[in-house]
């Protein structure tokens, strides 16, 4: 890794280090009763199964972890359902009970896949205990996924891109008066960037790099390396009336153990989409001013113009060796 990629990774490392935030615990459910505050465990089953399949990977013992699995997903189903039939009972406001409703709809839709995204993520040699919880060099390793790739620990933030820029003389972000970052938010993310402007950031670190190859995620990579959204998660979503630092809600921890998934800015992804005979390209994860119900990980149905930059959407590197 060349010097000025470390540079790069560095300069979002020191900020995240000199940056506090009082409360870093889950608040954002207070907001809405169908969230519930509990964060589920492996069992003690799924435990078992894993370690079976870790030494013998076997058809039968990965088809014994996917019973499991999908035991541990209906419940959660269960869960859900009976959560749905007392809102209808209690909740004031119908908008809790649709809220709800499309939570149960879409994890019924989405049973199939999510159960195979956790067992590529169950079932890759490289997974074990605390894997998410730390981050090293500024990326996180997407278990489960084709080849060696890993995401960006965080969205890519103004001072990153700062550097990109000075090195590039590339044209800064719009709001940028005088190409300079806006006060006080230089580990916000960067937005008004368009899809072009994310590949050629992408480009100049693989440039810079010499070894690895970096690009931005397709849409089955980040969902892949997001997971489901945790049920009491908390982060910039209906509480702010713009960006906030990437790491304002690091207690929020995505599967791969990345951090702001969800909420604060859309991120770019480079699968296509046909939208209205236009080219689109899907954006992922909800924003600062996104319904909580629109940042879930598996909403597919926001897309933007690639040559277009926008207040409220940034990126993240995958970085692929």
């Amino acid at each position: 890794m060349s010097s000025l990629i470390k540079s790069t990774i560095a300069a979002g490392i020191v900020v995240l280090a000199v940056c506090a935030f009082a409360d870093d615990q889950p608040k954002m459910y207070k907001h809405s009763s169908t969230i519930e505050k509990e964060r589920p465990q492996l069992n003690d089953e799924t435990k078992a199964l894993i370690a079976a399949y870790q030494q013998d990977p076997s058809a039968a013992n990965r088809a014994a972890l996917k019973r499991q699995v999908g035991i541990n997903y209906d419940n959660v189903v269960a869960r859900k359902k009976a959560k749905l039939e007392e809102l209808k009972r209690t909740a004031r406001d119908s908008s809790k009970v649709q809220e709800m409703q499309d939570i149960v709809d879409e994890m019924l839709q989405e049973r199939e896949n999510r159960i195979e995204q956790t067992m590529s993520r169950f079932t890759d040699p490289r997974f074990r205990p605390g894997l998410r919880n730390s981050s090293k060099d500024g990326f996180q390793q997407v278990l489960g996924a084709d080849g060696d790739i890993s995401i960006g620990y965080t969205q890519v933030t103004n001072s990153e891109y700062a550097l990109f820029l000075q090195d590039t003389g590339r044209a800064a972000p719009k709001h940028w008066e005088r190409r300079a970052i806006p006060k006080g938010e230089e580990l916000h993310p960067v937005v008004n960037v368009s899809y072009a402007d994310a590949e050629a950031y992408c480009k100049w670190l693989t440039k810079n790099d010499g070894k690895a190859v970096y690009r931005l995620p397709t849409e089955a990579e980040w969902e892949l390396a997001a997971g489901h959204m945790p049920k009491d998660a908390d982060f910039n979503c209906g509480e702010n009336h713009s960006t906030t630092p990437v790491d304002a809600y690091k207690n929020t921890l995505s599967a791969c153990g990345a951090i702001d998934m969800w909420g604060n800015c859309w991120e770019w992804t480079s699968t296509q989409v046909q939208k209205r005979s236009k080219m689109q390209m899907e954006i992922k994860g909800g924003a600062w001013n996104s319904l909580r119900t629109g940042c879930r990980t598996e909403n597919r149905s926001e897309s933007r113009d690639p040559a277009s930059g926008y207040s409220n959407v940034t990126f993240r590197v995958i970085r692929e060796k």
